[in-house]
């Protein structure tokens, strides 16, 4: 089922002009003007303009004398549209097919959420991210871009997510305006008592589109899914592509197989000129219907292997529904990294088992959730040192602690009972699991101290680590909580946290 998601940005051109070092505070109500006609009008109000009632449309001389001390900037329609186009650009590493809209972004987000931890979970991470940027924005899903665009605007939060089949329950409660509809005609259907899509969706149709024209049917009926909306994605003109359009649609698995070969070809090939590799595949299945479907591959590590990369699209070509036929095909890498040729110092030499292509087939086949990797995370305490990623993920801008850590971490540390020395002697037996261990060799210790920013249970904490070795070779990491200079660094009790 096809799953859409609108992203509501209602102050971005003023969220754009904050973001300059000139710009006034927060706090200070801020507009945009532009000329309409012969008078000065608003075209953009921030959130604290817009508490104070003022709105897209109303005299800038009206505003300046309900609100005195107003900020006002020149309004800049063509720069607020070229950085939508580059903000649904960006929200290609979400899905393969975004596009600007008027106030925001369309994302089909069919088949791609999984990959970011589900519906929810996407939604919140965009809307964290652009937050961090400093835009306010909301977001919807749904199953049709009319449901989407209707929730984003008029549901009760910032994110919604309206289960696959729920759009007509979804639509009910919102006023008419929600549908995208003429103010004229939202005006009209007031006056008729007629205030929430339930009681437009309940009226005859035929006396409807007599008294209003098709273009409020058109809209009820994309929004409940009844008349397909197309959506046509972004396409940056720096990104690798190739296109093949045909003379007859295509409609079997075979047809689309044999067109890829020579689509990941042409790609490669231009991937090989700007010395990159490609990261993300998008595959665009553009229907007779005007309606894009498309299927995403991702790899471990850059890649322009044509057989390797046109195996991990052949493999998803059978979940594609071509509908009433298939007339173009657009291969595209919205992600690319760069890929260099490597010198071999020694052709005889045996080369290290490379599992990159396997790692890419699983993630395929499996779903880029189900195969993971560790990844390393700022914090110095072990057990928050790492965390999984997807295996096709980016490499994390965290690095690995420059200090021997186990293969093997125990999570949680289980207790042991040690035999030791204080303060700062190794010790000299330790019994785990009910098992006598002597120690033959120790390296140590390694003081951690507690995050006191996390918790404030960790402020006076402290762990001295050690490694030890003992009979019989094996190697373990052990750990001693508090320094014994006081109750508040820990209760010096012994545990076991990892194996070498």
């Amino acid at each position: 089922m096809r799953r859409v998601v609108s992203l509501w940005l209602p102050s971005f051109p003023t969220d754009r002009l904050r973001r300059h070092s000139s710009a006034p505070p927060v706090e200070a109500p801020l507009v945009t003007r532009l000329h309409d006609g012969r008078r000065m009008v608003i075209g953009a109000v921030d959130a604290a303009a817009g508490a104070l009632g003022l709105h897209v449309g109303m005299a800038l001389a009206h505003a300046q004398a309900m609100v005195p001390d107003l900020q006002i900037a020149d309004a800049d329609p063509a720069g607020d549209a070229a950085a939508l186009g580059r903000l649904a650009a960006w929200c290609l590493r979400l899905s393969p097919m975004t596009a600007p809209d008027t106030d925001g972004v369309w994302i089909d987000a069919t088949g791609c959420a999984h990959l970011h931890g589900g519906e929810a979970a996407m939604l919140d991470s965009l809307l964290g991210r652009l937050a961090a940027d400093g835009m306010t924005a909301r977001a919807a899903i749904a199953d049709t871009p009319g449901a989407a665009h209707a929730l984003a605007r008029h549901g009760a939060g910032l994110v919604t997510v309206v289960a696959p089949g729920g759009v007509t329950r979804a639509l009910d409660p919102l006023p008419v305006a929600s549908l995208r509809l003429a103010a004229d005609a939202v005006a009209t259907l007031r006056r008729l008592g007629l205030e929430q899509v339930a009681d437009l969706a309940a009226l005859p149709r035929g006396p409807l589109a007599r008294r209003f024209g098709a273009a409020v049917l058109q809209r009820l009926d994309q929004a409940m899914g009844r008349v397909a909306e197309p959506i046509t994605p972004v396409v940056p003109p720096d990104m690798p592509q190739a296109r093949m359009a045909f003379a007859e649609p295509l409609l079997t698995a075979e047809s689309f197989v044999a067109v890829i070969g020579a689509l990941v070809g042409q790609v490669c090939t231009l991937l090989e000129r700007t010395g990159l590799g490609a990261r993300h595949l998008d595959l665009l299945f553009e229907r007779v219907d005007g309606t894009v479907t498309a299927i995403r591959a991702g790899t471990a590590r850059p890649s322009r292997d044509a057989r390797h990369l046109g195996r991990l699209l052949e493999e998803q070509v059978e979940t594609i529904d071509p509908g009433l036929g298939v007339d173009a095909l657009r291969l595209a890498v919205p992600f690319a990294e760069p890929l260099a040729y490597v010198q071999v110092a020694n052709l005889a030499a045996e080369t290290e088992a490379d599992v990159a292509m396997l790692v890419d087939r699983l993630s395929n086949r499996l779903g880029a959730g189900r195969v993971w990797r560790a990844a390393a995370v700022e914090s110095d305490v072990p057990e928050r040192s790492v965390r999984h990623v997807s295996a096709v993920a980016p490499p994390g801008g965290a690095a690995w602690p420059a200090w021997p850590r186990p293969a093997r971490l125990i999570h949680p540390p289980q207790p042991v009972q040690m035999l030791s020395g204080l303060p700062d002697r190794p010790p000299t037996a330790f019994t785990w699991r009910r098992h006598r261990h002597h120690v033959r060799r120790a390296d140590g210790p390694e003081r951690i101290a507690g995050e006191w920013w996390r918790r404030d249970a960790e402020i006076g904490a402290v762990r001295d680590y050690w490694q030890v070795e003992v009979e019989g070779g094996r190697r373990f990491w052990l750990y001693r909580r508090g320094d014994g200079n006081g109750t508040e660094s820990g209760d010096l009790q012994w545990f076991m946290h990892g194996v070498f």
